[in-house]
C-alpha cells in the first residue's frame, strides 16, 4: 500500500477549523477503503507567523514543501496583514514556484444546497472551470513611474504556458460525459494583444480535438450567461484574472463559498500540487466553530482524485449532498445551528453508511 506525505498548512482564521474536518474525512475514508495511507506534517505558516517573524513562510519554506506529494491549505489572510503580502508571499509564491499552472474549480449545485437562481436545478449547474494559474495579470510584472503617478501592471502570456492550459482543458472536455464542449473566456475586442493571442492559441489547439465542440465568450457576456443559462456550460478555460472572477460567481450559483473547492495542479508532476478551499479566512467568524467545512471536504476529494486517479472518490461529494438533503446537521450559513465539527461528523457517518452497508 502506497503512503503519501502531505504538507498541511491550516493558515488563518477558519482555516484551522475546516482543516481539522478535512483531515478527519481523509482518515475515515482511507481507513474504510484502504486505498493508501497518508502521513501529515503541519506547518503554522500564515498571517500569525508573519506577525511573529515578518514572513508568511520561512526562507526555506519552498524547499521544505518540495519534498511532499501534495500540499493541503486551509485559508490565507487576516486583518493587519496587507492582502498583497498574505496572498503573494504564500499562496502565489507556492502556485508560481511549483508551476501549478492549472487551477481547477468544479461548479456543481448539490441537492439541498441553496441556489440564488429561480428555476435552476442541480442538473442544470454542473461544469468545471480550468483557470490559468501562474501567468496573466497575476504574474507580478509591472512598474511605477518615478513620480508615482503612473502604474503599469503587465499581463504575461507565453505560448508554452497558454498551450498547455488549452491542452489540459481540451482533454478534460474530450473525457466529459456531459457534452464534450469547451468554452474559452476572452476579451479580445478590448485587449488587443493578450486576448487576441489567447484566441489564436485556442483556435490552433482546437484543430487537434475535432470531436470537442468549441465556443468563445467575452468575460462580461459569460458573467451574464452564468446567471441566465448555466446549463449551457461543460468545461470552461479562462485566463488567471478572468478565471478568478467568474469562479466566484460560479460559487454563488452552487450555494456560496462554503462549497468552493479548488486544486492547483502541477500537471507535469515535477512539483507537488496544492489543494485549497477558496472561501478565505473569514475572520469575522473565526474561533466560533460555525464555519462550513464542506468546501474543505470537497477539496480533499480533489486531492484524492489527483493522487489516486485509479479510484472513484465521488462518495465524498455524495456524502456532502446526503447531509444537505437530510438538513438536520447544517451550519448557520445554510440555515442550521450545527458546529463545524458536527457537520464533519455527519459527513463521516454518510461515507460509512455507503461504504459499509
Amino acid at each position: 500500500m502506497k503512503n503519501f506525505k502531505i504538507a498541511v498548512i491550516p493558515g488563518d482564521g477558519i482555516g484551522t477549523e475546516v482543516m481539522t474536518e478535512g483531515i478527519k474525512i481523509l482518515g475515515s475514508y482511507l481507513g474504510l477503503t484502504e486505498y493508501a495511507t497518508f502521513t501529515y506534517d503541519w506547518y503554522p505558516w500564515g498571517c500569525e507567523y508573519y506577525h511573529n517573524t515578518g514572513q508568511m513562510m520561512p526562507e526555506d519554506g519552498m524547499d521544505i514543501l518540495a519534498g511532499y506529494d501534495a500540499i493541503l491549505l486551509g485559508a490565507v489572510g487576516f486583518p493587519g496583514v496587507p492582502d498583497h503580502v498574505s496572498l503573494r508571499d504564500l499562496l502565489l509564491k507556492i502556485r508560481q514556484g511549483f508551476d501549478q499552472a492549472v487551477n481547477l474549480r468544479p461548479i456543481k449545485l448539490l441537492k439541498g444546497a441553496p441556489c440564488p437562481l429561480r428555476d435552476k436545478t442541480p442538473d442544470m449547474i454542473d461544469f468545471v472551470v480550468v483557470r490559468e494559474n501562474v501567468e496573466g495579470e497575476y504574474a507580478g510584472d509591472g512598474s511605477i513611474s518615478e513620480d508615482g503617478k503612473t502604474v503599469y501592471q503587465t499581463g504575461v502570456f507565453t505560448e508554452k504556458n497558454t498551450d498547455r492550459i488549452m491542452k489540459y482543458a481540451f482533454e478534460l472536455a474530450q473525457k466529459s460525459k456531459k457534452g464534450k464542449k469547451l468554452t474559452s473566456v476572452t476579451k479580445s475586442n478590448a485587449l488587443n494583444y493578450s486576448m487576441v493571442f489567447w484566441d489564436q492559441r485556442f483556435k490552433a489547439m482546437a484543430k487537434n480535438y475535432p470531436e470537442v465542440v468549441t465556443e468563445q465568450a467575452h468575460v462580461d457576456a459569460i458573467s451574464m450567461y452564468f446567471v441566465q443559462k448555466p446549463e449551457a456550460y461543460d468545461v470552461i478555460v479562462a485566463s488567471n484574472l478572468f478565471g478568478d472572477i467568474i469562479t466566484d460567481l460560479g460559487a454563488a450559483l452552487q450555494g456560496g463559498l462554503g462549497f468552493a473547492a479548488s486544486a492547483n495542479l502541477n500537471i507535469e508532476g515535477t512539483y507537488p500540487s496544492m489543494f485549497e478551499p477558496v472561501h478565505g479566512s473569514a475572520p469575522e467568524i473565526a474561533g466560533k466553530s460555525i464555519a462550513n467545512p464542506m468546501a474543505m471536504i470537497w477539496t480533499v476529494k480533489l486531492m484524492l482524485d489527483h493522487l489516486l486517479p485509479d479510484y472513484d472518490h465521488n462518495v465524498i461529494v455524495d456524502a456532502i449532498e446526503a447531509t444537505l438533503v437530510d438538513g438536520n446537521v447544517l451550519t448557520r450559513d445554510l440555515g442550521g445551528t450545527a458546529s463545524t465539527k458536527a457537520v464533519g461528523d455527519a459527513i463521516c457517518d454518510k461515507i460509512y453508511e455507503v461504504l459499509c452497508q
